[in-house]
């Protein structure tokens, strides 16, 4: 399967019952439902963080991205406005007027790994946040042979769609942007 068969498209309420078949599938992010970056409940455990990004889809609050195989979901991208997380680190981590997007983590279904899904997913949420009125979108990404967060992406897929370095977040990760403007 090639990234151009593939359909790459917003989470919103018509989409939250794919988006929890790809989370609590075999190996899917069921543990945190994506909101290690988001602002938490104050109960951390799965049903409680469930309910709480399913609350921001139901409020209209922009998510992220699946991606739909075969008219399947089988991948996943974060990608929001950066007050709609929790501090990512970096420069301008206090940014708060939702011109700047983050992308901040992804998932793909293991058969569908090493076929390009997570260039795919980048372009849609480039053109997600361009459509949105962002001027920014920034990534959190580590190299290649990083011991951990492997799931905000690999800096070279960013190098490759055309973010710029600009700081570290930590250790690992690096902070990477692309004007949209």
């Amino acid at each position: 399967m090639t990234c151009n068969q593939v359909e790459y498209l917003a989470v919103d309420n018509t989409r939250w019952t794919d988006l929890e078949a790809l989370f609590e599938a075999r190996g899917g992010p069921h543990y945190c439902w994506c909101m290690a970056w988001r602002r938490k409940p104050a109960d951390k455990g799965k049903a409680s963080l469930k309910a709480a990004l399913r609350a921001q889809v139901s409020e209209g609050t922009p998510i992220g991205i699946i991606a739909y195989a075969e008219k399947q979901p089988v991948a996943w991208c974060s990608v929001a406005p950066r007050p709609s997380y929790r501090k990512l680190g970096g420069p301008g981590d206090h940014e708060g007027d939702g011109s700047v997007w983050s992308i901040a983590c992804f998932f793909v279904k293991r058969e569908f790994r090493g076929q390009g899904m997570t260039e795919g997913l980048i372009g849609a949420a480039i053109a997600e946040a361009r459509q949105r009125g962002a001027g920014t979108i920034e990534a959190y990404p580590v190299e290649k042979d990083s011991p951990s967060y492997g799931f905000m992406g690999r800096v070279p897929a960013f190098e490759k769609a055309g973010f710029r370095h600009v700081g570290r977040a930590g250790k690992w990760r690096r902070v990477m942007r692309l004007s949209l403007s």
